[in-house]
């Protein structure tokens, strides 16, 4: 188990820094009671020039202010400041290569009506590859995704992450390293904490919006094949039409860009460093550090 805080980690809890270990927040909560609140998952990094840099700030505080408008959360906060507390707070904590974990959550309240307010944490501690960095022995979970009219499915909401626990124990349970969700109509999904791309023929694909959380790290993979002109389309598949691809891997700002070994005991067929997927892997890799160069590899030289 990570080592989350000791007794000099400090938070920042509505309005104030202070200590982790002191503190508190209300046992009456909705969110405790309910899993009524919204939060992000951000990285920061140590960068080639040694400076600390969060990797999209913007979007993931952006995405915040939008998940809690979806929940209808009282939201005060603005992008900028809260930009700026986290790097305090990972300086406070001497962090650069980090975790960070905002989240907005509701008062006292055992009723379901609306809330007048609402409260933020923003917590950091230093997390390495949370998948590891080998490929993947994924399978395909009992659980399925929520149906999204049931929920805000765009929202990331701690209440939704039942079901991903749910998943990846019974994944772990059975001997694999993490599970894949498909949707109430058997197309694939996501993983628990992680969007899926799968690769054939030198092409991407991944699961379209509708029955997933449209990952800014998603969305960096497609940035990045539009700039290394590999071809990705959005589109709804099976399992079935995973099986014997030539590639996959999971993306997520957690999970960052890992590679999968197997789906269902099926094997992914090319070796993983002969793959297009490997060069987005390793771009990413460049990216969050803020190393630009050109990749060596050029996409024609892939076997």
């Amino acid at each position: 188990m990570a080592n989350y805080y000791n007794t000099n980690t400090m938070v920042y809890l509505n309005g104030s820094f202070v200590k982790a270990s002191e503190a508190k927040m209300d046992l009456y909560s909705q969110s405790l009671h309910y899993g009524y609140a919204v939060f992000e998952g951000i990285r920061s990094y140590k960068t080639v020039s040694g400076e600390t840099k969060i990797f999209k700030a913007t979007e993931h505080y952006d995405r915040l202010k939008i998940s809690a408008e979806a929940l209808n959360m009282p939201y005060t906060y603005n992008t900028k400041e809260l930009t700026e507390i986290t790097y305090e707070l990972l300086q406070k904590n001497n962090l650069q290569d980090a975790y960070i974990r905002p989240v907005v959550y509701a008062p006292a309240n055992m009723t379901f009506s609306l809330n007048a307010e609402s409260f933020i944490i923003i917590e950091a501690w230093e997390m390495g590859a949370f998948l590891g960095d080998k490929l993947l022995r994924i399978m395909t979970s009992s659980f399925e995704r929520p149906n999204p009219k049931g929920f805000k499915i765009h929202a990331k909401a701690t209440g939704h992450y039942v079901n991903s626990i749910l998943a990846s124990q019974e994944a772990k349970t059975k001997g694999f390293d993490e599970a894949l969700l498909t949707d109430m109509n058997g197309y694939v999904a996501e993983a628990p904490g992680a969007n899926v791309f799968y690769e054939k023929d030198g092409k991407l694909f991944t699961p379209a919006a509708g029955n997933i959380l449209t990952g800014i790290t998603r969305a960096t993979v497609l940035e990045i094949c539009d700039e290394l002109n590999i071809p990705v389309e959005e589109k709804m598949f099976t399992k079935e039409d995973m099986y014997g691809a030539d590639a996959a891997f999971f993306c997520g700002t957690a999970a960052e860009v890992i590679g999968l070994k197997s789906l269902d005991d099926k094997l992914f067929t090319v070796p993983w460093e002969n793959t297009v997927s490997k060069l987005v892997q390793d771009a990413y890799k460049n990216l969050i550090v803020e190393n630009k160069q050109v990749l060596a590899n050029e996409i024609s030289g892939i076997e």
